[in-house]
C-alpha cells in the first residue's frame, strides 16, 4: 500500500512538474508552483491544477467563442473609421490609442461627457437615476452583487422597469457571488429579468473555470450611458460593514459614442454567458452623439485576449509619462515588468506616487504589496499610505490622461481576469481625480525610507514570504 501510495506521489508530482515547465507563463510563478508541488505531498498539485494550469495553452476559452464573437471583434476594428474616431495631437495619446485599438480593438472616441463619482453614495445615486430614466433597456454586469440594501433598490427599480415594458437583462460573476449564485437568478428571474452566471461553477467545469472571474462593472442603459469603474453591489460601499469601514472607491459615468464601446463588452460576456444571440441591432448599439469634450477609450482584457492588455496598458502608461505617474490601488503586486518600469521611470526625473490603503481585505496581498516599498523608497518613488481602505484603481500620467476601472496591479487582472478600464484623454477631467487623489494623499501618511527600512525583521520575513506566494495569487 505505501508502494503504491508512493508511485501516486512521485507520478502526480511528475505530471504537474511536466506542466509547469512545457505550459507556464512566467518562471517566477513557475518556481513558486514547483516548490508548492514538492513541500505540499498531494495538495501542491491539487492546487496547481485548480489554480496554475494555463488553460489558455490548451485553448480552452478560444473553444468557447464563436464566429459570431469573433464578428463582434471585426465590429470593433470598424469602429476606427467612424467619424468620432479621434485624431490626437499629443504624442504619447497618439501612442497610447494606437496600442489599445490593436489589443483591445475598441478605438477611442471624441464628444463623450465623463462625469466622476468619487464614493458609493454618488455612483448608486447616478445609477439609479439612470435606470430610473430608462425607455429601451438596462445591461447590468458585476463581478460581486451581494444581498443588502443595494440589491434591494436594484430588485424594486428593475421590477419597476419590467412592467413598463423595459428589456433587462443582468449577468455576474459565478465566484464573486458564490454565496448568493442561485438565490440572486431565482429572486431577479421572477420579475423578468434575464439573469446569467458567468462561467457558472457547476459539477464537469469546476475545474477549468474556478480560476478565472469576470471582474467587470458594467451598467448601460438604452446604450445612452454607460457606467464603470471598481464598485462592486455592495452595502459595504454605502456603509460600515466591517472594521475597514465604508469602502471609498472611483467610478465613471459616460455619455457619448464611448458607450458603444462600453456596450459591446457586455454584449460579448452576455452572449458568452446566456448563449443568445449577439445584440448587434440599432436598438442596442444606436448611432452615436456628440455629448460632451471629453476623448475615451475602453481597454477590456482578458483569458480569452490574445495580448495581457491590462498590463501592457499600465506598463505603456508609465513608459510614456515625462513628469508624473500617479496610482491608487488596493492590491499593488505588479509583477517584474511593471516594478522595474516604475523604477526605471522614478530614476529618469518622472515624479511617482503611489497611494494605498494600511490596511486590506486580504492580509496575504497587503504584506505581498508592503515587500516592495522598500526597493521604491530607495529610489524616490513617494508611497502614501491611508488609514480608510480605498478599492479604486487609478493611473494618471503628466496630469492629461487618466485611467480608471477594475484591473489591478496584480497577477490576477493581468492574466485571469476579465477586466475593464476606461481611459480618458482629457486634462479637465483627469484633474479632478488628481484633485482627489491629492486631497488623499494629504490626509496619508508618507512613508519614509530611513524608518521604513528599520522596520522590525519579523515584518520583513512575512513580507518576503507573502512576496514568494504573489505569483500564485
Amino acid at each position: 500500500m505505501n508502494q503504491l501510495l508512493l508511485i501516486l506521489y512521485f507520478s502526480i508530482n511528475l505530471w504537474a512538474i511536466y506542466s509547469v515547465i512545457m505550459y507556464g507563463s512566467r518562471a517566477t510563478k513557475s518556481l513558486s508552483w514547483v516548490f508548492t508541488i514538492m513541500v505540499f505531498p498531494f495538495a501542491g498539485a491539487l492546487l496547481y491544477y485548480l489554480f496554475g494550469v494555463n488553460r489558455r495553452k490548451f485553448k480552452f476559452f478560444r473553444l468557447k467563442r464563436s464566429q459570431k464573437e469573433n464578428l463582434y471583434q471585426l465590429e470593433n476594428g470598424n469602429d476606427a473609421h467612424t467619424e468620432f474616431g479621434n485624431n490626437f495631437t499629443s504624442k504619447k495619446a497618439k501612442k497610447l490609442s494606437e496600442l489599445f485599438l490593436n489589443t483591445t480593438y475598441l478605438n477611442a472616441f471624441k464628444g463623450n461627457r465623463v462625469e466622476i463619482l468619487n464614493t458609493g453614495k454618488e455612483t448608486f445615486d447616478a445609477i439609479f437615476k439612470a435606470i430610473g430614466k430608462a425607455e429601451k433597456f438596462i445591461h447590468i454586469q458585476y463581478y460581486i452583487f451581494e444581498k443588502g440594501k443595494l440589491q434591494d433598490r436594484f430588485y424594486d427599480l428593475l421590477k419597476s422597469k419590467v412592467e413598463a415594458g423595459v428589456e433587462v437583462r443582468m449577468i455576474y460573476d459565478s465566484f464573486g457571488t458564490f454565496s448568493f449564485s442561485g438565490k440572486l437568478k431565482k429572486r431577479f428571474r421572477s420579475i423578468g429579468v434575464k439573469v446569467y452566471p458567468v462561467m457558472p461553477l457547476r459539477f464537469g467545469n469546476f475545474l477549468f473555470t474556478l480560476n478565472y472571474r469576470n471582474h467587470r462593472k458594467i451598467i448601460v442603459v438604452d446604450g445612452i450611458i454607460g457606467f464603470t469603474g471598481g464598485i462592486n453591489v455592495s452595502d459595504k460601499y454605502i456603509k460600515p460593514v466591517s472594521d475597514l469601514g465604508i469602502w471609498k472607491d472611483l467610478h465613471v459615468s459616460l455619455e457619448g459614442p464611448v458607450v458603444n464601446s462600453l456596450h459591446r463588452v457586455f454584449i460579448k460576456d452576455y452572449h458568452f454567458a446566456s448563449k443568445k444571440k449577439l445584440l448587434l441591432d440599432s436598438k442596442y448599439l444606436p448611432t452615436p452623439k456628440i455629448m460632451g469634450n471629453s476623448a475615451v477609450q475602453i481597454v477590456t482584457g482578458g483569458p480569452d485576449s490574445n495580448q495581457p492588455a491590462i498590463m501592457q496598458q499600465y506598463i505603456a502608461m508609465i513608459s510614456l509619462a515625462e513628469k508624473n505617474i500617479f496610482i491608487a490601488n488596493p492590491y499593488f503586486i505588479p509583477g517584474s515588468a511593471v516594478l522595474q518600469a516604475l523604477i526605471i521611470a522614478s530614476l529618469s526625473g518622472v515624479e511617482v506616487n503611489l497611494l494605498v490603503p494600511r490596511k486590506g481585505d486580504s492580509i496575504l496581498a497587503t504584506y505581498s504589496m508592503f515587500s516592495n516599498f522598500e526597493e521604491f523608497l530607495s529610489v524616490g518613488i513617494n508611497i502614501y499610505v491611508r488609514e480608510g481602505f480605498a478599492h479604486s484603481k487609478v493611473i494618471i500620467i503628466d496630469d492629461e490622461i487618466a485611467s480608471v476601472g477594475s484591473g489591478n496591479f496584480d497577477h490576477r487582472s493581468f492574466e485571469h481576469n476579465f477586466e475593464t478600464n476606461a481611459v480618458i484623454y482629457d486634462n479637465a477631467v483627469t484633474n479632478k481625480i488628481l484633485n482627489e487623489f491629492n486631497l488623499e494623499c494629504s490626509k496619508a501618511e508618507k512613508l519614509s525610507y530611513e524608518v521604513f527600512k528599520n522596520r522590525t525583521k519579523t515584518q520583513k520575513f512575512i513580507e518576503g514570504l507573502a512576496k514568494f506566494f504573489s505569483p500564485l495569487l
